[in-house]
């Protein structure tokens, strides 16, 4: 039988890219029209789920108020030193353990909400160029904190305080932040490794930042890595169970009066870089007027 006898088999439609591209026809051999509607209507179908907008991500309020509890907190307190530093009351903030105890429930408290935060970046998938821009911003406030404490304390400047401590112990939560369950692990051992181990090599202003001194440095302020990475590797892990198993803990509404408390939150870096100059302006503005 001649080419002319002969039954073709039907080509199928080429895909609908593009509408006006006419990619929707039948093929040569003739899917007919039907063939051709149904190309249309896979294409619409496409194009709706394509255009669709993206879930909005979750909004944190109640990680972002359990921040600022954690900036108003240490405000008061950097207030209150203010105070007792330029004479106006008398309070030892070196020795007084009301003092001392309450510095360690805000530093705590501060790496604790920093690892949770780690936690919600790590779970939406931050990029490390976000991180590093992220990081850049903590980075260079540590050095702008280590320039004003040296013409405010001179030889008592802070040359590792919680800013360069959260600096260096994002890097090293980041990295780890698959670790799961030895977070728990890694964090109890270093809360517990400086009670042990001190060595003199570790007391100089160059490794002093580990923090296995034999006794603490004369400094305005110190957060070390150890023990403090331990508390931050904590909230790495209760961060990541919560957005696992309790989500609605961190992303519930707040309550209306809360909510410029969330807001505060957000702001947490430049709030925390600007408090101090306000509140010693106004120390010495009430010295001015006394």
């Amino acid at each position: 039988m001649g080419v002319a006898g002969r039954r073709l088999p039907a080509q199928r439609p080429g895909p609908c890219l593009h509408r006006g591209a006419g990619l929707c026809s039948a093929g040569a051999g003739g899917a007919g029209v039907h063939g051709a509607e149904a190309g249309h209507a896979t294409c619409a179908i496409v194009a709706r789920v394509n255009t669709s907008p993206t879930p909005p991500r979750d909004r944190f309020d109640r990680l972002d108020a359990l921040r600022a509890v954690a900036i108003v907190w240490m405000a008061i307190f950097h207030f209150s030193f203010d105070l007792a530093h330029y004479g106006i009351t008398r309070q030892n903030f070196y020795a007084d353990p009301f003092w001392l105890h309450q510095r360690t429930c805000i530093v705590s408290l501060f790496l604790f909400v920093a690892g949770l935060g780690q936690a919600v970046a790590f779970g939406q998938a931050q990029t490390w160029p976000r991180f590093w821009r992220r990081w850049a911003q903590v980075a260079g406030c540590a050095v702008l904190v280590s320039i004003g404490s040296w013409l405010m304390f001179k030889e008592r400047f802070i040359h590792f305080g919680v800013l360069h401590g959260i600096a260096v112990m994002l890097i090293l939560v980041r990295l780890t932040a698959r670790g799961g369950v030895w977070l728990w692990i890694a964090g109890a051992v270093a809360i517990a490794l400086p009670r042990f181990i001190h060595e003199p090599f570790f007391d100089s202003r160059l490794t002093n930042w580990v923090g296995l001194i034999t006794h603490r440095p004369a400094t305005e302020d110190y957060v070390p890595v150890l023990p403090w990475i331990g508390v931050m590797w904590w909230g790495m892990a209760a961060g990541q169970w919560v957005l696992a198993h309790r989500r609605e803990w961190l992303t519930g509404p707040l309550p209306r009066a809360l909510h410029p408390m969330a807001v505060l939150g957000r702001w947490s870096l430049s709030f925390y870089m600007l408090h101090q100059p306000v509140l010693i302006g106004l120390v010495l503005l009430v010295l001015q007027l006394r």
